[in-house]
């Protein structure tokens, strides 16, 4: 794999902070110091501790990833909303799941991105899944085609730069048009269920109304931090349980799983350093049953 950028600084700087500057992580510019790629600065080889010049190309060249064999392929849709040469972005269906486990081995998201890659004769074929979803949760879901990708976006994920919103149809209406939920979210020893808990981590979710029904509201939910069921403890914490969600208290009559969707995603690409932004609508109203 091959990525240039062109330094557009005042001053002479060294190829590591510059890198780290886009998002490099400290392990993977170690591996290609050690063996595992190469620096070019005006196309000519250069030692890692090199200093570039305003102006000046910066490449740097990986090895690839192998297939990680481990994981089976599997040739269900991957449904790919964009892609380039080192992002996918796709519509994860709601009853996916994102990566195998115990329960799932094949058929998961991952399977799938790495069924693409091997079809599409990728150097690269161990896909990275920057964004996970529930397996009932259905929408976008971001996945690095190659672990330079995925080491140059994880600095954005840590730091919650990324921008994630929902739709949800929840139970009930709500008194307030827009809030903010900001409560700490724990395991439960033992269980699958997450709750809120003064032990737990810092949790934030935002939330703005957009519809509403009878007895239920349909709700555009922003992540401010990425817990495990976060959306669902959230709004179950107030009394606004999803649709659906068996787990947490939702009304199962009309709907087979949570009625949420990932329906926004933006992030800066660090490697043309323009913001790319993706999103889709869900008009499904509470009492069409998902099949």
């Amino acid at each position: 794999m091959e990525n240039t950028w062109q330094y557009q600084g005042a001053e002479p700087i060294k190829i590591k902070k510059f890198l780290q500057s886009l998002g490099m992580g400290h392990r993977l510019f170690n591996d290609l110091k050690n063996g595992q790629g190469e620096f070019l600065v005006d196309h000519r080889k250069v030692r890692p501790m090199t200093k570039i010049l305003p102006n000046q190309p910066l490449t740097i060249i990986a090895q690839p990833e192998l297939r990680d064999l481990s994981v089976k392929l599997s040739d269900a849709p991957l449904n790919i909303v964009y892609e380039d040469d080192n992002w996918l972005v796709i519509d994860k269906p709601a009853g996916v799941t994102s990566i195998p486990g115990p329960t799932v081995d094949n058929g998961t998201v991952l399977n799938r991105a790495v069924h693409y890659l091997v079809e599409e004769k990728s150097a690269d074929q161990r896909p990275h899944l920057i964004t996970r979803l529930d397996r009932y949760t259905g929408g976008l879901l971001l996945i690095a085609k190659h672990h330079v990708a995925s080491s140059m976006i994880s600095q954005q994920v840590q730091q919650h730069q990324m921008l994630k919103e929902y739709t949800a149809f929840v139970s009930g209406i709500f008194d307030k048009e827009h809030d903010i939920i900001d409560k700490p979210i724990a395991r439960r020893e033992g269980q699958v269920q997450r709750v809120i808990s003064e032990d737990g981590q810092r949790a934030v979710t935002e939330y703005w109304v957009e519809e509403e029904g009878a007895d239920w509201t349909k709700l555009r939910v922003r992540l401010h931090t990425g817990r495990t069921h976060q959306i669902r403890v959230h709004l179950a914490s107030i009394n606004h349980p999803l649709i659906g969600d068996h787990l947490y208290g939702g009304d199962t009559s009309k709907y087979q799983h949570q009625a949420l969707w990932a329906t926004k995603l933006s992030f800066k690409d660090p490697f043309t350093l323009k913001q790319l932004t993706f999103s889709r609508e869900i008009n499904e109203i509470p009492d069409k049953k998902i099949k």
